[in-house]
């Protein structure tokens, strides 16, 4: 039986993952990766709900697939970050169907400030 020399055998240790990533494109990857990894740990500390940190690895073989020749390795990562949801606001519908504030069934004051002193007497 002829083993191809792409095929693990039984008594191969297949090398670590985590070796590679650090090693490859002489670190950058494994650095821009360590960094969105410390921001997502920052914003699902922040706003309390869970995000994802996603690692692609793409392995491709040459052109013509030539056995045992040269393959082109890619890795890539996405961030799913929780971001601050804004509170929801009570509006109200005015006669045009436009969004409101004031309740259009509400009588409306008109409100001005009174006269007074400008300056406040302090304690002696």
């Amino acid at each position: 039986m002829t083993t191809h020399a792409a095929e693990p055998t039984t008594d191969t240790k297949p090398a670590e993952f985590a070796s590679f990533l650090i090693g490859h494109l002489s670190g950058r990857v494994h650095d821009q990766i360590s960094e969105e990894m410390h921001q997502l740990l920052e914003a699902v500390n922040a706003h309390g709900k869970k995000g994802q940190l996603t690692i692609t690895v793409t392995v491709e073989p040459p052109k013509g697939a030539v056995d045992g020749g040269p393959v082109t390795i890619a890795v890539d990562s996405a961030v799913k970050a929780p971001k601050p949801v804004a509170p929801p606001a009570i509006y109200f519908l005015d006669r045009d169907g436009n969004a409101t504030r004031n309740d259009p069934r509400q009588v409306a004051f008109d409100f001005r400030t009174a006269d007074g002193p400008t300056e406040f007497r302090t304690a002696e």
